[in-house]
């Protein structure tokens, strides 16, 4: 099936040339780029997060394809969907699915399974794919979004996807998407974003779950970043790094409720 994009015109321009120089504008052409295994970006408005996806995505060589893992907010489909086939379709392109690569990994989970309608309005893999475009066309992905919340699921769905990638041979990374802190003070957001953040930098995916929920730390993509890591970690992952942070206050100016939004490689 061709996925359409669910919101062009809200999170991002619909219109092709102003979507390209919005994220032209976020990017940094004298990055200095790195292979990483994977890498935390954040999914909100442009307007609002794309200058730390941007940061992010100049900073790493592209693969052959990208696993993309998100957070479910409609509700729709099952705890853990993969699309097995098709294209998604944006206003600046079209990126094809690795079919090879997500039968590989549905095959080695009996967690995970293929599913379209969690996919169909779902925005926070969506928001990964103009950074992606902008570089590429030519590279594919595999989507996958979670709303199943158990420490065990984000092991097992990881370490599936570290093994079919073994199995590929294929030269992949590892996109989970998440923002931050959720509607709090900005001082608050980044007292308990560091506690998270400083997890994902020692690679250490209990301890990231494990705080989110002592914490209470309303990152809404803990579970596919905490996926990504055990994956990463089956890979060999040896550190990470801290790309860019940063907060809608610094946009809105509304330093009260704010949202907090990270980017990281992991290599």
């Amino acid at each position: 099936m061709k996925r359409k994009p669910a919101v062009a015109g809200q999170f991002y321009p619909s219109s092709p040339s102003k979507l390209t120089e919005q994220v032209r504008g976020y990017t940094n052409k004298d990055a200095v780029k790195e292979d990483v295994i994977g890498i935390v970006s954040p999914h909100a408005g442009l307007m609002y997060s794309g200058a730390v996806a941007g940061a992010v995505f100049s900073k790493i060589k592209f693969p052959h394809t990208f696993i993309i893992i998100g957070p479910n907010h409609t509700g729709l489909g099952s705890p853990v969907s993969i699309m097995l086939s098709g294209e998604w379709q944006m206003p600046t392109g079209e990126l094809e699915i690795n079919e090879d690569l997500a039968r590989k990994i549905a095959e080695k989970s009996d967690i995970i399974s293929e599913d379209t309608l969690a996919h169909s309005m779902e925005h926070s893999l969506e928001l990964q794919l103009p950074f992606i475009l902008y570089y590429s066309s030519d590279v594919k992905i595999v989507p996958i979004v979670m709303m199943a919340d158990s420490i065990e699921i984000c092991r097992s769905t990881g370490e599936a996807i570290a093994d079919a990638i073994k199995e590929s041979g294929d030269s992949v990374a590892i996109v989970a998407s998440s923002d931050m802190s959720h509607y709090v003070t900005d001082s608050m957001a980044r007292k308990k974003d560091t506690r998270a953040m400083d997890r994902v930098l020692a690679l250490d995916p209990e301890g990231l779950y494990n705080t989110v929920r002592k914490e209470g730390i309303s990152m809404c993509g803990f579970m596919p970043v905490t996926t990504m890591l055990f994956a990463a970690r089956k890979l060999g992952a040896k550190e990470a790094e801290l790309v860019k942070y940063m907060t809608s206050g610094e946009v809105s100016g509304d330093y009260d409720y704010v949202v907090g939004y990270a980017g990281m490689i992991v290599k």
